[in-house]
């Protein structure tokens, strides 16, 4: 069972997401901010993560940030944005920071669902 943490300060869009997960079979870990996010990736060593940007603590980028300044998983721990910031430099800052995928509040669960297929399948590719 491959593990999700997802990190989200609305509590709507952190339940969505985890029961649609759930329901799909995996093992999801929630965060309610940012330093639970990083604190619980280090734990819990999730294969996707899907962050929210504007988090307490931390935001979205920082922990973002300090996932791929980590050499055991700077290269291959998949990240997901999930925010409802949607203007374009938002997106340039997610992907120069090397975020897999971007995703826009209000969301499909199922875009979720197909982009985390997409990144485990990846996962042996990039662990090499």
């Amino acid at each position: 069972m491959y593990k999700i943490l997802i990190a989200d300060d609305e509590q709507d869009s952190l339940e969505a997401v985890s029961v649609h997960l759930t329901n799909c079979g995996y093992e999801v870990i929630a965060a309610n901010d940012g330093q639970e996010a990083l604190d619980k990736s280090g734990k819990e060593n999730p294969d996707v993560i899907i962050l929210d940007i504007q988090m307490p603590k931390i935001n979205g980028f920082e922990v973002l940030k300090q996932i791929r300044s980590n050499p055991p998983t700077e290269k291959w721990q998949p990240v997901i944005i999930l925010s409802s910031k949607d203007e374009f430099d938002s997106f340039r800052k997610g992907y120069e920071l090397e975020a897999d995928f971007y995703v826009t509040k209000p969301f499909n669960a199922e875009k979720i669902s197909n982009a985390i297929e997409i990144l485990i399948s990846l996962i042996p590719l990039r662990k090499t």
